[in-house]
């Protein structure tokens, strides 16, 4: 049996920027609480959560780790994030198995992207946040500046729930016993004050007791509508902490294992049941009585243990003799063995309980996003899909050694399936293979593991760039395929009309048939030949998106109609409205961050226009360094890197993500499309 119960769990995912300090404050969460004898050191490669030597190397996380202690009688499941925006589908993807994030911040850098975007994926998924100002002893630091730049960016639900004083040598407490004396800005009573309006105010007659009775309210009275004030994101509480020196650290524990929220106290998970129009949310309570309901967050593919697959549980428990089902998979396995984990060590356990995070060994059918479960009613479960960036930086690869090409299949399989932003495609117009990431860090990362790990060296080259084809116009398009050839014949024709969508509509089949004239056996024929110059494209060989197609006329033959001659017939109907719909070019158009010392600032800009970009606004950071965000189309950044480097003296840095697709100009169409066409004669 375990020791504790799903009311004694709290779950945080620790994000934030690289820098932050996240790791470092792993270890002295870890020292405090007497899992580890001392903090590790990242210099030092002697850190529970960054394991991996690459991780060592580069002296920051490159992926999602998870540890554990106990405190005040609470068993606290920690996962330690990566910071670099290149591994931000990695971080987002451990978001389904917290109920809180906690947005770590570095005192002297401040608010920076990836605090940003973790803070709206927490938001999108309804996770109560907290924020926690770490390194507040480091000499550039300006907490009173940083805490109001928080508000002014986050909101005013953001309230300071302890404060640092003596320069930082400690911090007071503002929520359990504001008694703590002078502060180095701002005021105990002050915060406290601040925090007990705010709570109150989800509390209609806890506030009436505050307000007419004027009573002083204890942290007893004020645990509930805590709790609901952090669900609602009305109240997110900032901490300050110094995990280099152990300022704050003991409050910090504190605040997690009394404040935060356990599995019945978080919002539940966005639980579904069944699929398109008859998808439907579907409850699922902590209670362990209840038969078992998991959700598979994370993948490792480890060389020694097989696969390991990292779940949450949220209902039931489940232990070494559980069978569990896939998914909707009818054949169960049988757990056999349970762990724990503490960064790359796997502690076998008995049993979980809901609130617990535990993993599997050797199971082939798990897979990431996957529900597990112990029974058949749930075997359409899953949650609501998370909003990871779409992977553009692209490479594309083959095997240095001919003969390898299976043999690199099966590793890019592995690598897909362990992280949602990484993807692998084959571009049939072009005949490559492309691994696409979110930036040049992370495919460096992963053509290391390609080498290192699976033993498969690979040549690489700039890919094509992913554009798309689409019409501008309605249009009719009609083709009769009649083939005899002195044995059985073909016949199948074809009307239909095409219609431009909105822009992300995707593709949509339609059968306005009547009288038969069709017979509905062919009906499927046809779409699979529009199917095909989807797939292929009309004008440049690039895939068609954003097309509503509707048959509404043919003829059939009573003994040479066929499959094939229905295919054929709505394949060459399609490309004959798609000749009258006034076709382009899509090309995509990315969102660009850029980071650089102020100096290069016309620089970049001249750079940046010259690439067919547009600069939307430029911010100042601290040390004279500026971020510049604009758009610019993807197929302009081929070699900017270098170019960066060149224009800042190797300190620029760069981020992109999908912004939308755009038509391209018309003299880069033409180019494209005769390209294709000489290419295809």
């Amino acid at each position: 049996m375990s020791d504790y119960n799903a009311e004694d769990v709290r779950n945080i995912a620790l994000v934030g920027h690289a820098g932050a300090g996240k790791t470092t404050l792993v270890e002295a969460l870890l020292a405090a609480t007497g899992v580890i004898p001392a903090p590790g050191s990242i210099n030092k490669g002697t850190t529970v959560c960054d394991y991996d030597p690459m991780e060592k190397e580069q002296l920051h996380s490159l992926d999602a780790a998870i540890t554990s202690f106990t405190a005040h009688g609470k068993h606290v499941n920690l996962i330690d994030t990566p910071g670099y925006p290149d591994f931000l589908g990695r971080a987002i993807s451990v978001l389904p198995a917290v109920e809180t994030a906690a947005m770590v911040i570095n005192a002297q850098s401040g608010i920076e992207p990836m605090t940003l975007r973790m803070m709206k994926a927490a938001d999108n998924r309804n996770l109560c946040r907290l924020i926690i100002v770490n390194q507040i002893d480091s000499p550039e630091a300006n907490l009173a500046e940083l805490t109001e730049q928080i508000r002014e960016t986050f909101g005013p639900e953001c309230l300071p729930i302890n404060l640092p004083a003596d320069g930082a040598q400690r911090v007071v407490d503002c929520f359990f016993d504001p008694t703590g004396g002078d502060t180095d800005f701002s005021s105990v009573e002050e915060s406290h004050a601040r925090i007990i309006d705010q709570v109150v105010e989800v509390d209609e007659n806890l506030m009436e007791v505050y307000l007419e009775q004027g009573q002083d309210l204890k942290p007893e009275q004020l645990h509930d509508p805590f709790e609901a004030a952090l669900r609602e994101a009305h109240l997110i509480p900032i901490c300050y902490c110094s995990a280099t020196t152990g300022v704050g650290i003991p409050e910090l524990i504190e605040i997690i294992s009394r404040l935060m929220p356990n599995p019945a106290e978080g919002n539940p998970p966005p639980f579904l049941k069944g699929e398109g129009a008859d998808m439907a949310p579907v409850m699922v309570s902590p209670d362990p009585t209840k038969h078992a309901i998991a959700h598979v967050f994370k993948i490792i593919n480890d060389p020694f243990r097989g696969k390991l697959g990292i779940f949450r549980i949220h209902q039931g428990r489940v232990t070494a003799q559980t069978q569990l089902y896939v998914g909707d998979a009818r054949k169960p396995f049988k757990v056999n063995h349970l762990f724990r984990l503490h960064g790359t060590e796997l502690i076998e356990v008995p049993e979980g309980v809901p609130g617990d995070i535990l993993a599997v060994s050797r199971v082939d059918d798990i897979h990431f996003d996957a529900v597990l479960h112990d029974s058949h009613d749930e075997d359409h479960f899953h949650l609501s899909s998370m909003e990871c960036p779409v992977p553009l930086f692209g490479l594309a690869i083959h095997p240095t050694k001919r003969g390898d090409e299976q043999k690199l299949t099966d590793a890019l399989h592995k690598l897909e399936s362990e992280d949602p932003c990484f993807h692998v495609e084959h571009n049939a117009a072009a005949n490559e293979t492309v691994m696409r990431g979110l930036g040049e860090l992370h495919l460096r990362v992963l053509l290391r593991r390609l080498s290192e790990q699976y033993h498969v060296d690979v040549e690489t080259h700039p890919p094509s760039i992913p554009y798309r084809e689409t019409i501008t116009a309605k249009a009719d398009g009609h083709h009769r395929h009649k083939k005899q050839t002195g044995g059985a014949g073909q016949f199948g024709e074809v009307y239909l009309r095409v219609e431009p969508m909105e822009r992300g509509g995707g593709f949509e089949f339609i059968d306005a048939t009547v009288g038969g004239v069709i017979p509905n056996n062919f009906i499927p024929s046809i779409e699979k030949g529009v199917r095909q110059v989807l797939d292929e494209g009309a004008i440049a060989g690039y895939p068609m998106h954003d097309i509503r197609v509707t048959v509404y006329d043919g003829k059939y033959h009573p003994v040479d109609s066929k499959d094939i001659a229905f295919a054929t017939a709505g394949r060459k109907a399609f490309i004959d409205a798609v000749e009258k719909a006034r076709p382009v070019l899509l090309e995509p158009i990315v969102k660009i961050r850029i980071t650089a010392q102020g100096s290069a600032m016309g620089d970049l800009a001249g750079d940046l226009s010259s690439r067919r970009g547009r600069i939307n606004g430029s911010d100042s950071k601290s040390r004279g360094r500026i971020v510049i965000e604009g758009e610019v189309p993807l197929a302009e950044l081929d070699g900017y890197d270098a170019r960066l480097k060149a224009l800042t003296g190797g300190e620029g840095t760069y981020s992109i993500e999908l912004s939308h697709y755009d038509t391209v100009p018309g003299n880069i169409q033409k180019q494209l499309a005769d390209a294709y066409q000489r290419a295809d004669d």
